[in-house]
């Protein structure tokens, strides 16, 4: 009995929901579901399929305006599947992984796309790409150990945010000289906000890790004694 109440608390500890057949805690919200084919989770699919999109319009067919108006659905839509997946009760593990996913395709192919037209700095591009190595470094240690990925972080989300509102207005700002110096000045600031905001987050998923990787090797000293 004791064994089994540690092994639900250590993956309490890094799930986001319960799962279907438990009961939910006081206050939570939502419970996971293993449904496919819901409204959220095909909102998801639309904006992974928009990053090849981006990509051909912006490097291929340099068709700026339809590039940004494919960035700016995918970016602004970027709450939209998490808050229809809560309101109708949807919530999903597809989903919660599609989500985050498309998120960070967003970013990582607009940055490339953006870094070899020299819409953004290389070095704005390396700092986010830092980040993304980091965050990995530390999901790969915490699976190790028998960890899954820790719950996305608010200061994330607002961070993914940020950028996904700044590229298309970065993106204006080069497509059009005329207003360009407004919206690069819009665009540079939720720009830079959004990456001190990224690695605020990807410094508490850090410590986060790390006392999960410490709570497990007490554990395990404790069991060998």
């Amino acid at each position: 009995m004791v064994g089994r109440r540690t092994v639900l608390r250590r993956e309490g500890s890094v799930s986001r929901r319960p799962a279907p057949s438990e009961h939910p805690a006081p206050g939570s919200t939502a419970v996971v579901g293993d449904r496919v084919l819901t409204l959220p989770n095909l909102i998801s699919f639309v904006r992974l399929v928009g990053v090849p999109l981006f990509l051909y319009l912006f490097l291929v067919a340099r068709a700026d305006v339809a590039a940004i108006v494919v960035l700016a659905i995918g970016g602004t839509s970027d709450w939209v599947d998490g808050w229809l997946a809560r309101r109708l009760h949807q919530v999903s593990r597809l989903g919660e992984l599609l989500d985050p996913l498309a998120d960070r395709l967003y970013i990582l192919a607009t940055l490339l796309a953006f870094t070899a037209r020299g819409v953004v700095p290389w070095q704005f591009t390396a700092a986010l790409l830092a980040r993304e190595v980091l965050l990995l470094g530390s999901l790969a240690v915490l699976r190790r150990y028998g960890y899954g990925p820790p719950p996305v972080h608010y200061v994330g989300k607002t961070a993914t945010f940020l950028l996904l509102a700044a590229f298309p207005i970065l993106l204006l700002a080069a497509a059009s000289p005329a207003i360009a110096t407004v919206t690069a000045a819009i665009g540079w600031g939720l720009a830079w906000w959004g990456l001190v905001l990224y690695w605020v987050a990807g410094a508490m998923y850090v410590v986060q890790a790390s006392r999960l990787v410490r709570a497990m090797r007490a554990r395990r000293a404790g069991a060998a004694a």
